[in-house]
């Protein structure tokens, strides 16, 4: 009987150290302070905090990979992952410490999983955070040739007395929306339906826009690590939503306390003309529409009327979007 060695069964071990070090490269200077790199955890020292909390997330890019798998590109969906992940941490009042990546493949594709960490680590540099370490599971006979699935971890550290709780948003507060930069990473199952019922390629172009259809689809979901930064020392935020799945309420309401409500004025949210295509294209009606998308609105920012015009001031695409009264917990567009 012949022997049989683990590569036969389909995973290649020698392939994984290859884009181990690979990654080591990638992350030298970004993962500088990082404990035990490489070893079977990592981690890194807490300093410079009397009462330190730890504030963790994990998220993926849901079908967004589906088009950038199709379409062959795939670094700009390794942004996606750690914008996801960092920006629900920043929501805490946490600042994001430590990213790890999971990637899960049937056998590794190095020019691929090249490219996908090459979008981790540009993402990392926008969030100003290391990649402490990761994964990559080779899962043969469970994923299909050319099929690759992530899935992100944030770790973000704060004092404890800074942790946004939500508690201290009264009626008066006004919402502060920060732009989008399109549909981000949420809703790409309906984008993708649509688009197969109508007979649209991701190749296609659409003149409107002067490009292809996966140009608009892959633009990277913006990291908003930066524009909180800004505010910090400066202002005092009351609360803060990362808008994703389940648009402006499904994401507003769960930061607002018992007997306060948002009030979400649409019209005051800059209109991304993408945003109509969609809903056009597929016939959607709006509140399906905001129940699914962004619409144009990324992240809110909640703060006292007194300091709306310091973060104007200092994030210069930021806009009033609406405000906060008395009234059972919940978020009305109007």
């Amino acid at each position: 009987m012949d022997k049989i060695t683990y590569r036969d069964a389909g995973v290649d071990l020698q392939k994984a150290e290859e884009f181990v070090n690979y990654i080591k490269e990638k992350v030298k200077g970004l993962s500088s302070g990082v404990l035990l790199w490489g070893g079977f955890s990592s981690g890194l020292k807490i300093e410079g905090y009397k009462d330190p909390v730890i504030m963790m997330s994990t998220d993926g890019v849901g079908t967004k990979l589906k088009v950038a798998q199709a379409v062959g590109i795939h670094d700009t969906i390794g942004i996606d992952l750690v914008a996801m992940n960092v920006n629900d941490v920043l929501t805490s009042g946490a600042d994001p410490i430590a990213f790890l990546d999971y990637i899960a493949t049937g056998m590794i594709d190095l020019d691929v999983l090249k490219k996908v960490i090459d979008g981790i680590v540009e993402g990392c540099k926008r969030a100003g955070v290391p990649l402490v370490g990761g994964e990559t599971a080779q899962m043969p006979d469970f994923y299909p040739d050319g099929v690759y699935d992530l899935a992100g971890f944030c770790v973000g550290v704060c004092e404890k007395s800074h942790l946004l709780t939500g508690e201290e948003i009264k009626e008066g507060d006004l919402l502060i929306g920060l732009p989008s930069s399109g549909f981000h990473s949420n809703g790409y199952s309906l984008i993708r339906k649509v688009l197969t019922q109508k007979g649209i390629g991701y190749d296609d172009r659409l003149s409107e826009f002067g490009k292809r259809v996966y140009e608009l689809l892959l633009e990277p979901t913006r990291i908003y690590v930066e524009d909180v930064k800004k505010l910090k020392t400066k202002v005092r935020i009351k609360g803060m939503a990362h808008i994703t799945g389940g648009g402006i309420r499904g994401n507003l309401v769960r930061i607002l306390p018992e007997g306060k409500r948002a009030i979400v004025k649409k019209s005051l949210i800059p209109k991304q003309e993408i945003f109509d295509w969609i809903r056009r294209l597929g016939n959607i009606e709006e509140e399906e529409m905001y129940r699914t998308f962004n619409m144009g609105m990324g992240f809110v920012i909640i703060v006292e009327e007194r300091e709306v015009q310091k973060v104007i001031d200092l994030i210069k695409d930021a806009f009033v979007c609406g405000h906060i009264e008395e009234g059972k917990r919940d978020v009305l567009l109007v």
